[in-house]
């Protein structure tokens, strides 16, 4: 009734308004009609009795024509007659002629003015006509018409009026409120079928409803899963994803089920150092956001070992446990040649793939021998999981671009195994993508997986898209599964996130401790400003874009000079390719330059840039992040970035501020942080200048609720969801499998 009520109520108003504003433009209309037939009527009268009236005038007799006006005033209509034989004097009229018209006065009435009179009895119409036939003298007819006639008709008017628009309210509204019930009816029962049980978008039910509503409801069945899922943590007393609920979870819903990461870079390294080995953690968002899981789920992890002293530790199958302090999960090492490492790493994989895929205005580089040692090392790794395998249906979360081929070789070994592909970085749309020269074998290698993930949803619009341009498969928009040689496989979204709450080895420290020992490290004031910046020193990450708006936030605000330092640590990475060595250089060179710039010789004073390429470890960077007031992520295209999120967590202080480059899948989920184009250099000098001066009321409103958001979408939520919606997937191809051992059970009883 309500939403019939939004329909009518309106109309009618403004029906109404309609109406209001019609009915005096209708007696206009109605008034101007009478005077123009009384005009006329007056002229029809003064010619039928001009010549009797001007005999009974010139025989002198006033009694006669005094008469003659009271027969002819017998009219219904015409009130009075008079007549005038010149211009003065009192005229010859009726008994009811009103005083107001005299033989002086009657040329307001003559012509096209106002031939209304106002009196007592009510409006009169007054025409003057001159009078002359043959001989006779000359005079002045006036006609006096009675017009109560006219208000009684314009009463009947406005009254028929205001009936039409009722009746016309009344129909149109009963019309709507009958077409949007009936539609409104429709809709809902379209949207319940699609709703309904188990009811898959592919379902014949499902296609004879609303197709409109088709993606509504697969968001909606989503949403609905995500809330029941939630609503279970909440019954079980979980307020937060953490490491034990989501061992919980997966010992619930995946028991004994075995579980395989695959990546290139191990979550631990092994160094050798002089007479003793040290054990690295590598700074890669991959290894920050994986290896919480694997202390969660324990089972083994699968990568490529590079570390000095790796071949040292590891036992006679190449495993070792891991973390070192309290193992919890093993690393499965595998050996590349030098060749190998060139070809499938530092070539296909970061000179081609690399750079096509984040649009970072480095030509990739394709090259034959490249990708015959990524196929050839994608093949030793597939080979790998079926001998880490100990049941023939594992879960193996393959990781990141450089196993795009993976998924499809291992469901040719295992097809029973249910693969996960996250690839974490940004997918181009279809026209950049269709550089590679290897795009139909890529994509063919990735739709092997039984689930793949992106970060964003404008990620898997862009490879349902590029399938769609590339292969001949059946891609399906509304629920996002691309079936391809009787294999369906689901692109969903799942923004990667990081551990919730750090450890107390990395927020440990009081802040204010950290402050003062980062400051005295670096020859800073104690009340000396600090940025931070943490990146692998690779051109995707927006250094030099970094760098000059710090360049144009001393020439904008010189008052920083000297009392604002930024700290870049830049770990090295990929040294061996040609483009990250120019990289590295420019950045020296860019750094040098600006502190030259604003330290000349001879002015004392901090430098507005530390250059740190070397690697920190995680406690290390924590410290940096809680001792900073500004932390700058000026990535020029990321699929995530969890530097902002370490930044976030690093801060249970509830200070300092973020500043986010607008081109990351975290500035999707950060709108609290100061969202900037790294591309403008003066755009992030104003934000970081807004920075340095917010309040501090305003730094804790603002990081208070991205710890909130950071804190509950944490890593194990995001590895949970990929988990659960994998155990989902088992279950589901399980059920003609139990139901046929149902069904031979029933027989054989």
């Amino acid at each position: 009734m309500r939403l019939s009520l939004r329909f009518v109520l309106p109309l009618v108003l403004v029906l109404a308004a309609f109406a209001y504003a019609i009915v005096p433009l209708v007696d206009q209309l109605t008034l101007r009609w009478f005077v123009r037939d009384m005009d006329i009527r007056a002229e029809l009268i003064a010619n039928t009795i001009a010549e009797p009236l001007l005999e009974q005038v010139a025989s002198g007799s006033k009694a006669k024509t005094a008469a003659f006006f009271m027969r002819i005033t017998q009219d219904e209509r015409l009130y009075a007659i008079g007549y005038c034989a010149g211009a003065t004097g009192a005229p010859l009229a009726s008994t009811l002629l009103p005083g107001d018209i005299r033989c002086d006065n009657l040329a307001r009435f003559e012509g096209a003015g106002d031939h209304v009179l106002k009196s007592a009895s009510g409006p009169l119409h007054v025409a003057v006509k001159r009078l002359s036939s043959g001989g006779l003298a000359e005079g002045k007819l006036v006609l006096v018409h009675d017009m109560s006639f006219v208000e009684r008709r314009s009463e009947e008017t406005r009254r028929y009026v205001f009936y039409f628009f009722a009746g016309l309210a009344a129909a149109i509204s009963l019309i709507t409120v009958v077409i949007a019930q009936l539609a409104w009816r429709g809709w809902v029962q379209g949207m319940r079928a699609l709703l309904r049980g188990n009811a898959r978008p592919d379902q014949p039910e499902i296609k004879s409803a609303h197709p409109e509503f088709r993606p509504i409801a697969r968001d909606l069945q989503r949403l609905i899963h995500d809330l029941e899922s939630e609503a279970r943590s909440r019954d079980e007393g979980q307020t937060t994803w953490t490491a034990e609920s989501l061992r919980a979870i997966l010992q619930g819903e995946l028991r004994g089920e075995d579980i395989i990461i695959v990546s290139n870079r191990e979550p631990y390294i092994h160094q050798q150092k002089g007479e003793h080995i040290e054990v690295q953690r590598p700074a890669s968002g991959l290894v920050t956001a994986m290896e919480p899981i694997m202390r969660a789920c324990s089972g083994t992890w699968i990568a490529h070992g590079s570390g000095s002293a790796d071949r040292a530790v590891v036992d006679a199958h190449d495993h070792v446990q891991v973390p070192p302090e309290k193992p919890a999960y093993q690393i499965r090492r595998l050996w590349l040649t030098p060749e190998e490492e060139a070809g499938y790493y530092f070539g296909f994989a970061n000179e081609g793939l690399w750079p096509l895929c984040h649009i970072a205005h480095v030509r990739p580089t394709f090259r034959s021998a490249d990708w015959a040692h990524y196929e050839a090392v994608n093949r030793k790794f597939a080979r790998a999981v079926v001998e880490e395998s100990k049941t023939p249906a594992p879960i193996v979360l393959v990781q990141d671009y450089h196993f795009a081929l993976l998924p499809r070789m291992i469901r040719a070994l295992l097809p029973e195994a249910t693969v996960i592909m996250f690839w974490h970085i940004p997918w181009p749309n279809p026209e950049s993508f269709s550089i590679c020269p290897w795009r139909e074998q890529i994509v063919d290698g990735m739709l092997g997986s039984s689930i793949l993930g992106f970060h964003t949803q404008s990620h898997c619009n862009n490879f349902v898209d590029t399938v769609d341009r590339l292969l001949e498969a059946r891609v399906d928009r509304e629920s996002y599964r691309v079936s391809l040689g009787g294999h369906v496989t689901a692109v969903r979204r799942y923004p990667i996130s990081i551990d919730w709450p750090p450890g107390p080895e990395m927020v440990g420290k009081p802040v204010a401790d950290c402050r003062a020992e980062i400051r005295a490290k670096n020859d800073l004031p104690h009340d000396h400003a600090i940025g931070i910046g943490v990146d692998r020193l690779d051109y995707t990450k927006g250094i030099v874009e970094r760098f000059r708006a710090i360049e144009r936030l001393m020439e904008l605000k010189p008052e920083w000079i000297g009392r604002f330092s930024f700290i870049q640590i830049a770990a090295p990475t990929r040294s061996s390719i040609e483009e990250y060595q120019s990289h590295e250089a420019q950045v020296r060179a860019l750094a040098a330059r600006i502190n030259e710039r604003f330290s000349p010789s001879g002015r004392a004073g901090p430098p507005p840039i530390i250059l740190k390429i070397e690697h920190h470890e995680q406690w290390q960077v924590y410290e940096h992040y809680r001792a900073a007031d500004v932390c700058f992520v000026s990535s020029l295209h990321d699929g995530m970035n969890l530097v902002a999120k370490e930044f976030i967590a690093a801060r249970d202080d509830e200070r300092g501020v973020l500043v986010l480059s607008q081109f990351t899948g975290a500035a999707r989920e950060l709108p609290e942080a100061l969202i900037v184009n790294p591309y403008d250099a003066g755009q992030c000098a104003a934000a970081l200048h807004l920075a340095l001066t917010m309040t501090e009321t305003e730094q804790r409103d603002r990081m208070r609720l991205m710890r909130r958001l950071v804190g509950e979408f944490n890593v194990y939520r995001w590895a949970g969801r990929m988990l659960l919606d994998a155990a989902i997937m088992r279950r589901r191809g399980r059920l003609p499998e139990l139901a046929a051992v149902a069904t031979s059970g029933g027989s054989n009883g």
